[in-house]
């Protein structure tokens, strides 16, 4: 596999994730999108990460990146998740159409 390899299976996943954000209604299918950008985005970094390293080496740096991008991602499905269930219990929907605000 090369870096082009790498970098074209980063950014179709990318364009999937864009795509579904912006055509889909429904929080937690949106919500997944951006999870699937946030893992393109991570492949990236690896893939620069291992294709650019000196002297045979990889660089770890990105890859340490990474592991902090994951911490800072399961936070945010924690916290995405509750709001969601906030929010059906508080509409009692889903879709992003029937929720216009984020008053009670």
């Amino acid at each position: 596999m090369t870096l082009a390899n790498y970098l074209i299976a980063s950014g179709l996943l990318f364009t999937i994730g864009f795509l579904g954000v912006f055509v889909r209604r429904n929080i937690i299918v949106v919500f997944m999108c951006l999870e699937m950008m946030l893992t393109a985005a991570n492949i990236t970094l690896v893939a620069f990460s291992r294709f650019n390293g000196t002297q045979g080496l990889p660089n770890l740096d990105a890859q340490t990146l990474v592991f902090f991008i994951i911490t800072v991602a399961a936070a945010e499905v924690a916290v995405g998740l509750a709001i969601i269930v906030a929010l059906y219990r508080a509409k009692q929907s889903i879709h992003t159409d029937d929720i216009q605000s984020m008053k009670g």
